[in-house]
């Protein structure tokens, strides 16, 4: 594909999901990142295929860290996902035992 094209479509992109994540509820915020962590599950899987459709050891090493990004990226998220969860739960300051 034309590479200008590409950026094109990428800042497009960019811009466009700046403006509907600006919008959106701060309720809304917790079951969006719950479901990104599960789509970056995907990237996971491509980068899992990448490295073993290597052929050389440039690839495998380049593949090898995109399986390692993808689980800090999965690891990080849900790791974000668990603190704003944990702000939505009633605290015990009154003695009240969950």
């Amino acid at each position: 594909m034309n590479p200008y094209l590409l950026t094109g479509i990428f800042i497009a992109s960019a811009i466009v999901g700046y403006f509907l994540i600006s919008h959106v509820p701060s309720l809304l915020h917790t079951p969006l990142m719950s479901g990104m962590n599960a789509l970056s599950g995907l990237s996971a899987i491509g980068a899992l295929a990448a490295a073993g459709m290597a052929v050389s050891l440039h690839n495998e090493l380049l593949g090898g860290l995109a399986v390692v990004l993808a689980m800090v990226n999965i690891v990080g998220g849900f790791g974000v996902t668990e603190r704003m969860l944990r702000m939505f739960k009633k605290g015990n300051s009154r003695g009240d035992h969950q």
